[in-house]
């Protein structure tokens, strides 16, 4: 499933998700306990519930929330500064930007090939391990 970062249309993709695997319709309504206008709904949302999220993450087994965290890693503003404003302030958990995707990697690859950003950039930015940088390039042959 190929995911635009910049907008996400949480509908759309459980829509396309839904044909992908062929699930039956009525184990749609079964599930979610509702009528074929109420999933029909759910399909043209751009966000929803997380609840409701996760009774589809479930159902289709694919992480819809890896959606929104992609779009965090990438569009978040740089680690130093966000960490700066947020130390010793939150009791809320705190968590490393690690989750590396194949479209990330793509991603910032890309940003490599085309010049938009240097290797440092990169590291600083995101919070890329220096070594990991250089296992995305030698393994991706950049």
């Amino acid at each position: 499933m190929q995911t635009d970062f910049k907008e996400i249309n949480i509908g759309m993709y459980i829509r396309q998700c839904v044909k992908d695997r062929g699930i039956d319709i009525s184990r749609i309504y079964n599930f979610f306990k509702c009528s074929e206008d109420e999933i029909n709904k759910m399909y043209y949302q751009k966000s929803m519930d997380t609840h409701i999220l996760l009774l589809w993450s479930k159902l289709l087994d694919y992480d819809f929330f890896r959606l929104y965290t992609q779009h965090l890693i990438l569009y978040s503003p740089p680690t130093k500064l966000r960490d700066a404003d947020c130390k010793d302030k939150s009791t809320v958990p705190q968590f490393r930007k690690n989750i590396y995707t194949k479209e990330i990697i793509d991603f910032i690859l890309e940003m490599l090939k085309t010049g938009m950003k240097t290797k440092s950039q990169i590291i600083s930015e995101y919070g890329i391990p220096k070594a990991t940088l250089h296992k995305w390039i030698s393994k991706y042959d950049l």
